[in-house]
């Protein structure tokens, strides 16, 4: 019994530690896909703060989307949304929120209370992936959920270009779109590149994402809070209005 503890004590201590280091130990930007930046020296941090655009990044305890603003330009680069029936320049939208995750649990638990076995067997496991977007209105910045990144256009427009290459098809005949699955009204499911592993779930791929923009985050983000605290930590504090993730 004494031995068996011993080696959960171990095991908890490498567990804090390895959470300890992904967040301490800073993931620089380097051109992660093939093409995103022709020259290493356009890897820089982004411009001065109130340049360009500000995106959001929109937490839940386990979650988190990108908050892309609204402009003629965006709404031209996801035109395949208008096709498959959400119209981003309909009234009232001001964001696109941008999310990627595994195919059961995203799609099949909408909240906690829809949890089932499967789809988190396949999220503890090994999962298609999917990318789920969605429009939304104002956002309050003030909202504990909420964290404002600023960023100059050239930022800006690696973000959006990674965004949308992990889109499967957006190269080809366009996104393919899960058909019949959504949240709501203004939400849609299309297939995405990769797979999906909790350990290397959700959170890790918006790290991606806003590496790709130029940012420093933590090796190991595995969840809002850890990736929130890295980029404060790594990143200078002009680049964010930030608001704690919610607890």
């Amino acid at each position: 019994m004494l031995k068996a503890g011993g080696y959960l004590a171990r095991l908890c201590l490498l567990m804090l530690l390895t959470i300890g280091l992904g967040t301490l130990l800073p993931r620089p930007f380097f051109a992660e896909r093939i093409g995103v930046v022709a020259d290493p020296a356009d890897a820089a941090l982004p411009g001065p703060a109130g340049a360009g655009q500000t995106v959001f990044l929109v937490s839940s305890p386990i979650h988190t989307d990108l908050a892309l603003p609204l402009s003629p330009d965006l709404a031209k680069r996801f035109g395949f949304l208008t096709a498959d029936g959400l119209d981003p320049s309909q009234p009232g939208v001001s964001y696109i929120i941008a999310g990627w995750g595994g195919r059961s649990f995203y799609i099949e638990t909408p909240t906690w209370s829809d949890l089932k076995p499967g789809p988190l067997y396949r999220a503890l496991t090994i999962d298609r992936a999917v990318m789920h977007v969605g429009l939304a209105g104002a956002i309050d910045r003030a909202h504990p959920t909420v964290m404002a990144i600023n960023l100059d256009v050239p930022a800006y427009e690696r973000l959006v270009d990674a965004v949308l290459a992990d889109f499967t098809g957006i190269k080809a005949a366009g996104p393919m779109v899960v058909a019949g699955v959504a949240y709501g009204d203004y939400d849609l499911f299309y297939e995405a590149e990769g797979w999906f592993n909790a350990a290397i779930g959700c959170n890790l791929w918006t790290a991606r994402m806003l590496r790709e923009a130029g940012l420093q985050t933590g090796w190991w983000t595995p969840v809002p809070s850890l990736l929130a605290a890295s980029l404060r930590l790594h990143n200078p504090a002009d680049r964010f209005s930030y608001s704690p993730v919610a607890r």
